[in-house]
């Protein structure tokens, strides 16, 4: 989808702000509400807008330690790769997973409320993944940045 300097705006306040008006974010980017409307619903039909969430803030919630589990499998045939994932969808302590290059061939989120709670995760759920070869976990000592906007950068960027 090309997308022009007005869309990319329109981003960057959605992203900073999910909760916006459309009146409010129509003024922002200097466009009729109704125009905005329309950019908005046309970005989120493209799939470039994929949803709208609130960040809660995981101490608040119990599940202050975060783990990062790098996975090595026994094998990274397509077959294995794909029961892995469908299992790893099936675990609600897994908050992200990514497929990775390098030594590890996925890198995996945990939000645990402790120590303990991650040790239950680990033998309960992580170890008994399909095709695991190899667990190794990072604890978060505190989190320098969490997820920001995404700018355009390279050939998408506006000129």
């Amino acid at each position: 989808m090309a997308m022009d300097a007005t869309d990319y705006r329109i981003l960057t306040f959605l992203q900073a702000d999910g909760r916006i008006t459309n009146q409010d974010l129509a003024a922002r980017v200097h466009l009729s509400p109704s125009a905005c409307h329309r950019r908005v619903g046309r970005l989120e039909a493209a799939g470039v807008i994929l949803g709208y969430t609130a960040v809660v803030e995981p101490d608040a919630v119990g599940r202050g330690t975060v783990v990062f589990v790098h996975v090595a499998l026994e094998r990274q045939t397509e077959d294995a790769m794909a029961a892995f994932e469908a299992a790893v969808a099936g675990c609600p302590d897994i908050t992200e997973c990514h497929l990775m290059s390098g030594e590890a061939d996925y890198l995996v989120k945990v939000a645990a409320a402790d120590l303990p709670d991650f040790e239950r995760i680990h033998r309960r759920d992580l170890s008994r993944l399909p095709g695991v070869a190899r667990l190794q976990s990072s604890f978060t000592l505190r989190t320098v940045k969490k997820v920001g906007p995404f700018e355009p950068s390279g050939a998408a960027a506006p000129s």
